[in-house]
């Protein structure tokens, strides 16, 4: 799930505490899902698109995700994609070789667009709309890969409680696989032409705000003041390690690149964009 992230308005955009409570926690996520309804309609209009190119045996995942999973044909039987968005990864996965794959998103339109999208490839799918932290119990060690990312954990305000859901979710020897936004990629103003600091602090930055950035989704029918509120968290790398690890699942990568996956710095030459952290990957395993 993609977006200008990092870029607050100035009339929309705010700094947020961050998310201590539980109940706080929901109330952020239950405003990302109205505020996911709303943009997901980018989605929906691209759902015909979408069918063609996973029935032609199109992939949307990324080169260092095929280059860390290798050949998913013949280990991986089920994979679980949490946070799933329409469902263009989670198929891909399915067209890389698993055998089956379930998606789980909090957004109901999102739901929708995935399961009208497998239906029409006649896929071995599943998909649960739901609150990633509320992934049903009947999902427990059924996992050879839960595989998540591309823009997917700024949008949680529960980091230890999403590493707790992918334990269980895995087979004993099971593996998990992120790539998104490397952290330090917020510290950098994603709207200059030239490298600069945005002046975020890498600990403990929380933020929310209304509209779409235009490099992704852009303007919605609506208007952006009655557009629902979204909270976003800037998890460090050492967080993300020691939420997974704390949940009992055992750490085996961690890569650093300058390679996107979407375009987040659209104003910056190639020259400069190799000089800057643009995504991360990080891998391992649940022990047997």
């Amino acid at each position: 799930m993609q977006d200008d992230e990092h870029k607050i308005d100035d009339h929309l955009g705010r700094m947020e505490p961050l998310a201590i409570d539980k109940a706080e926690v929901r109330r952020r996520h239950e405003s990302n899902r109205a505020g996911w309804n709303e943009g997901a309609a980018h989605y929906t209009e691209k759902v015909a698109q979408t069918i063609a190119f996973l029935r032609g045996g199109g992939s949307s995942l990324h080169p260092l995700e095929k280059a860390n999973l290798g050949n998913l044909g013949e280990w991986c039987k089920t994979a679980v994609h949490l946070q799933c968005a329409s469902g263009e990864d989670t198929l891909s996965l399915w067209n890389e070789g698993v055998k089956q794959v379930i998606g789980v998103d909090i957004s109901d339109v999102h739901i929708a667009n995935a399961r009208q999208t497998s239906a029409a490839l006649n896929a071995p799918a599943r998909w649960f709309r739901c609150d990633i932290l509320d992934t049903p119990t009947e999902l427990n060690g059924i996992a050879d890969l839960v595989y998540t990312g591309q823009g997917a954990l700024c949008w949680l305000h529960d980091l230890h409680g999403w590493a707790a859901v992918i334990y269980r979710l895995l087979k004993p020897g099971g593996t998990f696989h992120i790539l998104d936004d490397h952290p330090a990629s917020w510290l950098f103003d994603q709207g200059a032409d030239t490298i600069q600091a945005a002046g975020s602090s890498y600990f403990g930055h929380s933020e929310s705000g209304k509209g779409w950035g235009p490099t992704y989704i852009g303007d919605l029918e609506i208007g952006v003041e009655q557009q629902s509120r979204k909270y976003e968290r800037l998890w460090t790398l050492a967080e993300i390690f020691q939420a997974l690890t704390g949940a009992g699942l055992t750490v085996t990568h961690l890569g650093e690149y300058p390679n996107e996956y979407w375009v987040s710095f659209p104003y910056l030459s190639a020259a400069d964009k190799t000089k800057l952290p643009m995504t991360f990957t990080m891998m391992g395993k649940r022990p047997f």
